[in-house]
């Protein structure tokens, strides 16, 4: 499965008020091209923030859902989050990961992620749950199963490296994107 598929079948189950985060990067420019919506905060720049973010959002307001859209090279540039999240235990935070094993933003560099399951690491730390799926099906079953339960929890999909051709850059300025989401996460 590709970023786009894993991407569409995740937006499928999201419901309309949950708030997603998503990492910077390729990420980023895929969710934009194939939903965008004002609850969607995309981090543009800022690598491996995500989740850092996520999380501050999931506490400040404990009764919306909150999503956060990584990829393994922001989670490996975070990997101190993982054990907040674990530490803070939020229940409406869901933390989806595609795992393509590279830095596809800059060219396809590999990352340890084949090595250093992180979803292993997630439940290390203290994740309720964490899931890997390998294909559009097995993705889709653990993301209504994890979105059945309480979070934290994690969702990794592996999905095929490469960038998609056709991908839109993020339109809206990091301010404008800011203010949008601010709005819909005060709703």
């Amino acid at each position: 499965m590709n970023k786009m598929e894993a991407i569409g079948t995740l937006m499928e189950r999201v419901a309309d008020d949950a708030l997603i985060v998503c990492c910077n990067g390729m990420i980023g420019r895929e969710l934009f091209t194939a939903k965008n919506r004002p609850a969607n905060f995309y981090m543009i720049g800022s690598m491996g923030l995500g989740l850092s973010i996520g999380l501050g959002l999931a506490i400040a307001q404990p009764n919306k859902k909150v999503i956060v859209l990584d990829g393994d090279g922001n989670v490996l540039m975070g990997m101190n989050v993982l054990a907040s999240v674990g530490s803070e235990q939020p229940k409406n935070l869901w933390h989806v990961v595609l795992d393509n094993q590279t830095h596809a933003s800059t060219g396809g560099q590999r990352t340890i992620s084949g090595n250093v399951h992180l979803e292993e690491v997630a439940r290390a730390v203290g994740y309720k749950a964490a899931y890997r799926a390998h294909d559009a099906p097995s993705f889709g079953a653990a993301l209504d199963k994890a979105f059945a339960e309480s979070g934290p929890n994690m969702v990794l999909a592996t999905v095929e490296g490469g960038t998609l051709k056709g991908i839109a850059r993020v339109e809206p300025s990091p301010p404008e994107l800011a203010e949008r989401f601010a709005r819909e996460a005060q709703r």
